[in-house]
């Protein structure tokens, strides 16, 4: 039988329902679900029955929160916001009720460094090539860390050589994701191994584009990337959509370009969310801190909100 935390899950990843139709679906008093929501009240056990009939009549299935999505935030450009997007994403994911991990897998370690993790002893690299478990930093309520540093660089050559290199990520998630909701990795800005890993280990990716001829040019090369391992190694892998990053809003140049991803690549999805270009972020970036601890009331903070809810809802 569903669970109240399911329910409540369930209906975050649905914001089309009508909650007042799902509680006269069920039979229950009205505003049940409302408080379970708003004052996060606790929903009787008594009408748990009814609500996981109600439920199921709109997708609801037994074991679907069971193992994370694991979704990669990739591109192969450097500076176009995928550090950012992990950590705001995440914390966003976090404090929505989700149990979230973040797995860094760019040896620059700038998402470990967020954290306040500098020189982490055990990283994700030693767990690929040592046959370690993957360490589990908490860094708040439902937030976790998977940390790496340089020392990712110094040994990657070693697992590009190593025996099914590409399915390492992958077998050291299996062995996590049932205790968890998301796992977001971190993808450094390139198409080697360690993007190859992540994609392969993905359900989705998420690709953050800058709107700006420099960081869309040579973006095709990532889509024909996730083909090949679509094709030859993860055929469950889905862009799960494209999201505008560092935008000027104002700007005829990223309207223009923003028109013109949105007509070439229209069969994917791409979000109704935009980040725009912000002080506030450059400041948390050098705080080393998330938007939601350096500054919940900021617009950037709100974008990456809105962003989580998107995420959840497809």
């Amino acid at each position: 039988m569903i669970s109240p935390e399911n329910v409540i899950r369930f209906l975050r990843s649905k914001p089309a329902l009508n909650l007042s139709q799902i509680e006269k679906e069920a039979g229950i008093p009205s505003k049940t679900l409302h408080k379970a929501f708003s004052e996060q009240k606790d929903i009787p056990a008594k009408h748990l029955p009814a609500l996981d009939e109600a439920l199921r009549r709109y997708g609801y299935t037994d074991g679907l929160f069971d193992k994370a999505q694991i979704i990669s935030i990739v591109n192969h450009k450097g500076g176009v916001g995928k550090t950012t997007t992990v950590i705001n994403l995440g914390k966003a994911l976090s404090l929505l009720g989700n149990r979230v991990l973040l797995i860094d897998m760019d040896s620059q370690g700038n998402l470990s460094q967020c954290f306040g993790v500098h020189d982490p002893q055990e990283q994700v690299i030693d767990s690929l090539l040592d046959n370690s478990p993957l360490p589990l930093i908490e860094i708040t309520e439902n937030l976790y860390l998977t940390p790496s540093d340089i020392r990712m660089a110094y040994r990657e050559s070693e697992l590009a050589n190593s025996i099914g290199a590409d399915r390492r990520l992958t077998l050291k998630l299996e062995e996590v994701r049932d205790k968890f909701d998301f796992i977001l990795i971190d993808c450094p800005p390139s198409l080697g191994i360690c993007t190859t890993c992540s994609l392969v280990a993905s359900n989705y990716c998420v690709v953050p584009i800058q709107p700006e001829a420099s960081a869309y040019h040579g973006v095709e090369s990532l889509f024909n990337r996730i083909a090949e391992i679509r094709t030859y190694i993860n055929p469950l892998l889905v862009v799960k959509g494209i999201v505008f990053t560092m935008v000027h809003k104002n700007q005829s140049v990223h309207k223009s370009m923003m028109a013109h991803i949105r007509e070439n690549y229209r069969n994917f999805h791409l979000y109704e969310t935009i980040i725009e270009v912000s002080t506030v972020i450059k400041q948390s970036q050098v705080a080393k801190e998330d938007l939601f601890t350096y500054a919940p009331k900021s617009i950037s903070w709100q974008q990456y909100y809105h962003l989580a809810h998107e995420i959840i809802a497809l």
